[in-house]
């Protein structure tokens, strides 16, 4: 599976749709192919380009996204699909997995949410080969498992972890507490406890930078076989 992960939008909001469109360009490793309104342009769209991801919308002018992603599955088609939907039915979200969806994101979000879900989608579909023992098996799962905030260490929240882990994932050669902590809008006190956690936990490393003159400075880089973020 070389170059990057193409993905098909389907939002029936015009303004959405580009946003989320766009969101999806930023995220390193992915391509947004096209937005679209309908499912109608969505089944056009499949018939004649390659799509690896749907972000799709649950709520459609003709049609509920779900039984889509049925059609799909019937069909054989290999596409994976990220749910994006306001509805919070639970029993949809049950539904939802018994189809074969990787991720169930809440509207509205912002970027950093979208960001982590791909990044772990990324994750998940690198995984590669015959796995040595169910460790092999539980760590290409863990990258699709959500946060577990309660596990967190007392002052940490999992939404802010998920974000500084975003940052230095997206980071190839690594992040200084000083520039994670201005890319993610915290003190660069804050950002540093976020990134020992990380260190702590087997997500990242540390290595310290010298510079001409002063002490030296801490480099965090993401650990590409880490797994999930803040399931620890």
């Amino acid at each position: 599976m070389s170059g990057p992960v193409r993905v098909l939008v389907v939002e029936d909001d015009p303004v959405a749709a580009d946003a989320h469109a766009l969101y999806v360009g930023r995220v390193p490793g992915f391509t947004a192919v096209a937005a679209v309104h309908s499912l109608a342009e969505a089944t056009r769209v499949l018939e004649r380009t390659r799509v690896d991801l749907l972000l799709l919308d649950l709520t459609l002018p003709d049609g509920h996204g779900l039984r889509f992603a049925r059609g799909l599955r019937a069909a054989g088609h290999p596409a994976d699909v990220i749910a994006v939907t306001s509805a919070r039915d639970l029993a949809m979200v049950r539904e939802s997995v018994s189809l074969g969806v990787v991720q169930y994101v809440l509207k509205p979000f912002a970027f950093p949410t979208l960001r982590e879900r791909l990044l772990r989608y990324a994750e998940f579909r690198a995984a590669a080969g015959e796995a040595a023992g169910q460790d092999d098996v539980d760590r290409a799962l863990a990258a699709l498992r959500p946060p577990a905030s309660a596990q967190l260490p007392k002052g940490l929240s999992a939404p802010t972890l998920d974000r500084v882990a975003a940052l230095l994932r997206a980071a190839p050669e690594g992040l200084t507490a000083a520039a994670a902590a201005e890319a993610a809008g915290i003190s660069r006190i804050t950002a540093r406890r976020y990134l020992e956690h990380l260190v702590d936990t087997g997500r990242a490393d540390r290595t310290p930078r010298y510079g001409q003159v002063g002490r030296p400075e801490l480099h965090y880089r993401w650990l590409a076989a880490a797994g999930s973020v803040s399931n620890v």
